[in-house]
Protein backbone atom coordinates (compact mmCIF):
# COMPACT_ATOMS: atom_id res chain seq x y z
CA UNK A 1 0.00 0.00 0.00
CA UNK A 2 0.84 3.38 -0.80
CA UNK A 3 -1.20 6.51 -0.22
CA UNK A 4 -0.12 10.21 -1.26
CA UNK A 5 -1.61 13.48 0.17
CA UNK A 6 -1.07 16.77 -1.21
CA UNK A 7 -1.70 19.34 1.09
CA UNK A 8 -2.02 23.15 -0.31
CA UNK A 9 -2.92 26.53 1.52
CA UNK A 10 -1.36 29.94 2.05
CA UNK A 11 1.10 31.02 4.81
CA UNK A 12 -0.76 30.93 8.27
CA UNK A 13 -3.37 28.54 7.59
CA UNK A 14 -1.33 25.62 9.40
CA UNK A 15 -0.63 23.37 6.23
CA UNK A 16 2.73 22.43 7.82
CA UNK A 17 1.21 21.41 10.87
CA UNK A 18 -0.99 19.17 9.46
CA UNK A 19 1.21 17.82 7.11
CA UNK A 20 3.17 16.71 10.51
CA UNK A 21 0.03 15.22 12.12
CA UNK A 22 -0.62 12.91 9.25
CA UNK A 23 3.00 11.88 8.93
CA UNK A 24 3.46 11.24 13.49
CA UNK A 25 -0.25 9.52 12.71
CA UNK A 26 1.50 6.75 10.04
CA UNK A 27 4.13 6.70 11.50
CA UNK A 28 2.61 5.31 14.71
CA UNK A 29 0.40 3.34 12.44
CA UNK A 30 3.82 1.20 11.53
CA UNK A 31 3.96 2.88 7.89
CA UNK A 32 7.29 3.96 6.34
CA UNK A 33 6.80 8.27 5.53
CA UNK A 34 7.96 10.54 3.18
CA UNK A 35 7.28 14.60 2.87
CA UNK A 36 8.31 17.44 1.91
CA UNK A 37 7.36 20.86 1.56
CA UNK A 38 7.15 24.06 -0.73
CA UNK A 39 7.04 27.27 1.52
CA UNK A 40 6.75 30.08 -1.63
CA UNK A 41 5.93 33.52 0.82
CA UNK A 42 4.40 31.34 3.14
CA UNK A 43 4.49 33.84 5.51
CA UNK A 44 3.13 36.96 3.67
CA UNK A 45 -0.08 34.87 2.64
CA UNK A 46 2.05 33.00 0.23
CA UNK A 47 1.12 29.36 -1.82
CA UNK A 48 2.24 26.36 0.77
CA UNK A 49 2.33 22.71 -0.61
CA UNK A 50 3.28 20.01 1.45
CA UNK A 51 3.13 16.32 0.35
CA UNK A 52 3.12 13.47 2.70
CA UNK A 53 3.62 9.87 1.19
CA UNK A 54 3.36 6.93 3.54
CA UNK A 55 2.98 3.43 2.85
CA UNK A 56 5.19 0.09 2.50
CA UNK A 57 8.39 0.87 0.96
CA UNK A 58 8.45 4.90 0.42
CA UNK A 59 11.62 5.97 -0.34
CA UNK A 60 10.58 9.52 -1.84
CA UNK A 61 8.98 12.46 -0.54
CA UNK A 62 8.21 13.60 -4.18
CA UNK A 63 5.31 12.87 -6.41
CA UNK A 64 4.44 12.55 -9.90
CA UNK A 65 1.90 15.07 -11.20
CA UNK A 66 -1.59 13.74 -10.99
CA UNK A 67 -0.40 11.09 -8.46
CA UNK A 68 -2.47 12.57 -5.11
CA UNK A 69 -4.58 10.20 -3.72
CA UNK A 70 -6.28 13.43 -1.62
CA UNK A 71 -5.73 16.59 -2.44
CA UNK A 72 -6.62 18.54 0.68
CA UNK A 73 -7.26 22.59 0.25
CA UNK A 74 -6.93 24.73 3.03
CA UNK A 75 -7.85 28.04 0.55
CA UNK A 76 -10.34 27.73 -2.48
CA UNK A 77 -8.34 29.58 -5.36
CA UNK A 78 -4.97 27.35 -3.96
CA UNK A 79 -7.52 24.01 -5.03
CA UNK A 80 -7.83 25.32 -8.61
CA UNK A 81 -4.30 26.64 -8.79
CA UNK A 82 -3.82 22.77 -7.85
CA UNK A 83 -5.73 20.94 -9.41
CA UNK A 84 -2.28 18.76 -11.63
CA UNK A 85 -1.30 17.60 -8.39
CA UNK A 86 -4.27 15.34 -8.69
CA UNK A 87 -6.32 13.28 -11.10
CA UNK A 88 -9.80 12.16 -11.89
CA UNK A 89 -9.95 9.11 -9.11
CA UNK A 90 -8.34 11.41 -6.44
CA UNK A 91 -10.19 12.31 -3.09
CA UNK A 92 -10.50 16.21 -3.16
CA UNK A 93 -10.97 17.89 0.10
CA UNK A 94 -12.15 21.51 -0.33
CA UNK A 95 -12.29 24.15 1.85
CA UNK A 96 -14.89 26.77 0.63
CA UNK A 97 -13.62 29.55 3.40
CA UNK A 98 -10.97 31.94 1.20
CA UNK A 99 -8.35 34.08 2.79
CA UNK A 100 -8.05 37.42 0.74
CA UNK A 101 -4.65 38.74 -1.00
CA UNK A 102 -3.76 41.83 0.22
CA UNK A 103 -5.04 43.87 -3.34
CA UNK A 104 -8.24 42.09 -2.65
CA UNK A 105 -8.82 42.88 1.12
CA UNK A 106 -7.69 46.81 -0.08
CA UNK A 107 -10.72 46.41 -2.70
CA UNK A 108 -8.32 46.29 -5.90
CA UNK A 109 -9.28 43.25 -7.16
CA UNK A 110 -12.21 40.84 -6.57
CA UNK A 111 -11.75 37.70 -4.81
CA UNK A 112 -13.29 34.92 -7.71
CA UNK A 113 -16.85 33.62 -6.68
CA UNK A 114 -16.59 30.95 -4.64
CA UNK A 115 -19.58 28.70 -6.78
CA UNK A 116 -17.45 29.04 -9.97
CA UNK A 117 -14.15 28.10 -8.49
CA UNK A 118 -16.42 24.70 -6.74
CA UNK A 119 -17.64 24.06 -10.63
CA UNK A 120 -14.89 24.50 -12.09
CA UNK A 121 -12.79 21.79 -9.86
CA UNK A 122 -15.77 19.32 -10.43
CA UNK A 123 -15.70 19.97 -14.07
CA UNK A 124 -12.22 17.60 -13.69
CA UNK A 125 -13.00 15.72 -10.49
CA UNK A 126 -16.26 14.19 -9.46
CA UNK A 127 -14.73 13.09 -5.95
CA UNK A 128 -14.97 16.37 -4.50
CA UNK A 129 -16.06 17.13 -0.97
CA UNK A 130 -16.22 20.63 0.67
CA UNK A 131 -16.42 22.19 4.17
CA UNK A 132 -16.25 25.39 5.81
CA UNK A 133 -13.61 24.52 7.66
CA UNK A 134 -13.03 28.02 9.09
CA UNK A 135 -16.25 28.60 9.97
CA UNK A 136 -16.84 25.50 11.73
CA UNK A 137 -13.66 26.84 13.76
CA UNK A 138 -15.34 29.70 14.53
CA UNK A 139 -17.94 27.46 15.74
CA UNK A 140 -15.51 25.57 17.51
CA UNK A 141 -14.06 28.53 19.25
CA UNK A 142 -11.41 29.88 17.22
CA UNK A 143 -10.88 30.17 13.54
CA UNK A 144 -7.26 29.18 13.70
CA UNK A 145 -8.26 25.89 14.27
CA UNK A 146 -9.22 25.47 10.83
CA UNK A 147 -6.26 22.82 9.88
CA UNK A 148 -8.00 20.75 13.16
CA UNK A 149 -11.22 20.74 11.19
CA UNK A 150 -9.52 19.93 8.20
CA UNK A 151 -7.72 16.91 9.53
CA UNK A 152 -10.99 15.94 11.17
CA UNK A 153 -12.72 16.09 7.63
CA UNK A 154 -9.82 13.79 6.04
CA UNK A 155 -9.92 11.32 8.69
CA UNK A 156 -13.96 10.84 7.24
CA UNK A 157 -13.13 11.30 3.43
CA UNK A 158 -13.79 7.80 1.63
CA UNK A 159 -10.81 5.73 0.69
CA UNK A 160 -8.53 7.65 3.83
CA UNK A 161 -6.03 4.84 5.38
CA UNK A 162 -5.75 6.02 8.72
CA UNK A 163 -8.82 5.87 11.95
CA UNK A 164 -10.34 8.75 13.03
CA UNK A 165 -8.36 7.86 16.89
CA UNK A 166 -4.89 7.78 15.18
CA UNK A 167 -5.82 10.73 13.43
CA UNK A 168 -6.80 12.74 16.46
CA UNK A 169 -4.26 11.32 18.91
CA UNK A 170 -1.33 12.60 16.78
CA UNK A 171 -3.31 16.20 15.96
CA UNK A 172 -3.77 16.23 19.95
CA UNK A 173 0.12 15.38 21.06
CA UNK A 174 1.09 18.14 18.30
CA UNK A 175 -0.95 20.79 19.84
CA UNK A 176 0.12 23.50 23.00
CA UNK A 177 -1.54 21.30 26.16
CA UNK A 178 -3.49 24.51 26.27
CA UNK A 179 -5.30 24.14 22.74
CA UNK A 180 -6.46 20.51 23.44
CA UNK A 181 -9.44 20.88 23.90
CA UNK A 182 -10.10 23.64 21.34
CA UNK A 183 -8.37 21.32 18.91
CA UNK A 184 -10.42 18.00 20.10
CA UNK A 185 -13.17 19.83 19.47
CA UNK A 186 -12.72 21.38 15.99
CA UNK A 187 -11.67 18.02 15.28
CA UNK A 188 -15.01 16.20 15.76
CA UNK A 189 -16.92 19.16 13.79
CA UNK A 190 -14.79 18.48 11.15
CA UNK A 191 -15.17 14.77 10.86
CA UNK A 192 -19.05 14.91 11.77
CA UNK A 193 -19.46 17.49 8.57
CA UNK A 194 -17.48 15.46 6.34
CA UNK A 195 -19.38 12.09 7.63
CA UNK A 196 -22.87 13.65 6.62
CA UNK A 197 -22.16 14.15 2.73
Amino acid sequence: MKYCVQIVGVGGQGVLMASMVLGNAAMEAGYQVCMSEVHGMAQRGGSVLSTVRFGDEVYSPLEATGGADLLMSFEPVETVRSLKLANRDSAILMNLDPVLPGNVAAGFEEYPDIQALVDCVKARNANVRTISATTIAEEAGKAVAANAVMIGAAAATPGFPLSREQLRDALLAKVPPKTVDLNSKAFDMGYDAMSKQ
